[in-house]
């Protein structure tokens, strides 16, 4: 399953003019952005900001930049020319792209976990008619993932209601949606999610026949693998390091 197709690494190198109350303050960022670990799918970016605004960029996918201020216009019909220039943006690409996103990789997104499924039914008091369901994800990772509600087979798209991913503190995520409805003999209901370390999508069937306890379905992924080791230090959210 595809959940996230674009990764990138972001290096920020800052500079500023200060002047008073009229201060001007601007960074550098250079960002790697990759789609695989093959080189040819690593795009380097040189991008020059000034009080929050980009001014210009730097593309290696063409080897040319862009410029969005006449500033940086006059800047660049000369620092954007020549083999130099070419060259020093080239090796800036090897050092800090192809050789460190066989490390992300290597100690982040290689690294999966698979979601413990909780099924379970809730009693709504407003009303003796409807009935909710909660599917809960636990401990998965990395963080993108999909769950949905399937009625014979058919997407549900109202009265559903989803939380956000939920940080455990461990790198691992939670997230839990909610489906309300009203029980229709014969109808089977079913929760399903889709993530990184599932080959396929998973379908938890709800069976409201079963009784007390053994109502509320628990489905146990397989063992985590240990997450951890050697985080390259430039990386800024999982998915920002920045991964995005």
């Amino acid at each position: 399953m595809s959940v996230l197709n674009l990764s990138s690494i972001h290096l920020l190198l800052l500079f500023s003019s200060l002047s008073g109350v009229d201060g001007y303050f601007g960074h550098f960022e250079m960002r790697c952005r990759f789609s695989s670990k093959d080189p040819r799918d690593i795009e380097f970016l040189l991008q020059v900001y000034g009080n929050k605004k980009l001014l210009g960029q730097y593309n290696s996918t063409t080897e040319k930049c862009t410029v969005y201020t006449q500033w940086m216009k006059n800047f660049t019909e000369t620092a954007c020319k020549g083999p130099a220039f070419l060259a020093e943006r080239r090796e800036e690409m090897k050092k800090y792209c192809s050789s460190n996103v066989p490390v992300v990789y290597e100690y982040l997104l290689d690294k999966t976990v698979e979601p413990y499924i909780r099924l379970r039914s809730v009693e709504l008091f407003s009303t003796r008619h409807l009935a909710m369901l909660v599917c809960s994800a636990y401990n998965f990772y990395p963080k993108p993932i999909r769950v949905t509600w399937l009625r014979d087979g058919q997407e549900v798209t109202s009265n559903v209601t989803s939380t956000e991913e939920l940080v455990n503190g461990d790198w691992t995520y939670q997230i839990h949606s909610h489906l309300e409805y009203t029980h229709t003999p014969g109808e089977r209901i079913t929760c399903m999610v889709e993530h990184f370390s599932l080959t396929e999508p998973k379908l938890y069937d709800w069976d409201p026949s079963m009784p007390g306890p053994e109502r509320n379905k628990m489905v146990i992924g397989a063992c985590g693998v240990l997450l951890g080791g050697g985080l390259y230090s430039s990386w800024t959210h999982l998915l920002q390091e920045e991964i995005y």
